[in-house]
């Protein structure tokens, strides 16, 4: 169903998190952390908070279409964005850690999918109007990482042991130089789409940036030897279901 407000992003985004927690499917991690930006973002409107409100709950909802198209394209047995179809894959499998499913739902929703929509949202000479707001979302997925990493922390008992390392600081730091990292290649992808003459052209430049991104996801999920037997000992401490695991994850982001 199409959806045209974030309040209705928001509620397909809840039924897809408690399907997923129902039927013990990874994909509703990702679909937990992205309800939660999705809040974040639509707070920010009410209060004010962005250049131009009015336009950015229109870029929130492209942005999400993008991602749901891409979740019932999967579901339906249908062709999907490739990185969209690694990051449902990886899904069906034990090893990766919960971590691994956020990380490749933002690496393609970031990478493939927020540059598109901004300049859908913004085309030709305007896009430049929407950078500043554009920009600010960083401040708001910044303000998230220590909450997800509790999320976290409460599915891995290893956490007390690396908390009293004192490296919290440092793990905020770098995740947030991380995020700022993605949002500024997603811009110049946003600028590069909008470059385009055409939809030939533009569609061609979708198919590229695609295989970039997957390829990308596959550097995440198949990272070198030493840091992927290291994952793997960790993921042997990561108790419980799937559900349980979902479960979590939105109690600690509501």
């Amino acid at each position: 169903m199409p959806v045209t407000t974030i309040a209705e992003v928001i509620d397909q985004l809840t039924n897809i998190v408690g399907k997923a927690a129902a039927e013990n499917n990874r994909a509703g991690y990702f679909a937990t952390l992205y309800k939660k930006v999705t809040i974040a973002v639509y707070d920010k409107i009410k209060a004010g908070y962005f250049d131009d409100n009015e336009r950015m709950e229109k870029l929130d909802v492209v942005f999400a279409c993008r991602y749901l198209d891409a979740y019932q394209e999967y579901t339906q047995h249908k062709k999907c964005s490739a990185c969209w179809q690694f990051a449902f894959d990886a899904c069906n499998a034990w090893q990766p850690m919960v971590m691994h499913h956020l990380l490749l739902g933002m690496n393609a929703h970031i990478g493939l999918d927020l540059g598109i929509a901004a300049a859908i949202v913004s085309p030709g000479g305007d896009i430049e109007n929407i950078h500043t707001d554009f920009n600010k979302i960083n401040t708001i997925l910044c303000d998230l990482i220590a909450e997800v990493k509790a999320s976290l922390f409460s599915m891995w008992p290893l956490s007390k042991f690396i908390s009293q390392l004192n490296m919290g600081q440092f793990e905020n730091d770098l995740a947030g130089f991380s995020m700022h990292i993605a949002r500024d290649a997603a811009w110049q992808s946003a600028l590069d789409y909008n470059a385009g003459n055409g939809i030939t052209e533009k569609e061609n430049y979708i198919i590229a940036r695609d295989r970039s991104v997957t390829d990308f996801s596959n550097q995440i999920l198949h990272p070198g030897a030493a840091v992927k037997t290291l994952s793997a000992i960790f993921r042997l401490f990561e108790f419980g279901t799937v559900a349980d695991k979902i479960k979590k994850l939105d109690v600690h982001l509501l």
